[in-house]
């Protein structure tokens, strides 16, 4: 962490950003919970650094009686290096993942946002709209100007019944 990380995450009130947020619940026992397992390892952080990290092998050496052992573990020990990674080809890709995950959110809230906006509108209208009961035939031809020619033409040839509507209404013909 760098130097600017660890100031900040001192300098952080835990209480005023539960207060702030408005936690509440599990959230605020999940954060405390958290900032007790982050000063625990500060405190641990703290109690490592403190200690000698150096191994006295003359000690072993005069208190086994087997100083071979000793001396195979000194020469592992200076022989040992720990093998660096080069992480940055996968800092990248975790990098064009977040960007890629950051614009397909952005489109993603806009579609959103125009959904909902004609979502809303769609509400308004049919909040506003008048009951079936009170609509005349000329509002539904106002609205739908094609019904109008279609009755003429069913009119000019003779045809009184809509197709279709027997089969679901049933017919009110007296037998």
């Amino acid at each position: 962490m760098s130097a600017v990380g660890r100031s900040a995450a001192l300098k952080l009130d835990w209480a005023k950003v539960s207060s702030s947020l408005g936690l509440k619940g599990a959230t605020v026992s999940s954060l405390q919970s958290f900032r007790k397992r982050n000063e625990d390892a500060r405190r641990k952080v703290v109690e490592l650094s403190s200690q000698p990290t150096t191994v006295d092998f003359a000690y072993y050496r005069s208190v086994l009686k087997n100083t071979k052992v000793v001396d195979e573990i000194e020469g592992a020990f200076k022989k040992f290096k720990p093998t660096t990674y080069d992480v940055t080809a996968q800092l990248k890709t975790i990098e064009k993942f977040e960007a890629t995950a950051l614009e397909n959110a952005k489109t993603t809230e806009t579609k959103v946002e125009a959904e909902l906006a004609d979502l809303i509108k769609t509400l308004d209208n049919i909040e506003s709209a008048r009951p079936f009961s009170e609509l005349t035939v000329d509002d539904v031809l106002a609205a739908k100007p094609e019904l109008e020619t279609k009755v003429k033409e069913m009119v000019q040839k003779g045809r009184w019944d809509v197709p279709g509507y027997a089969e679901k209404f049933g017919s009110l013909a007296v037998m």
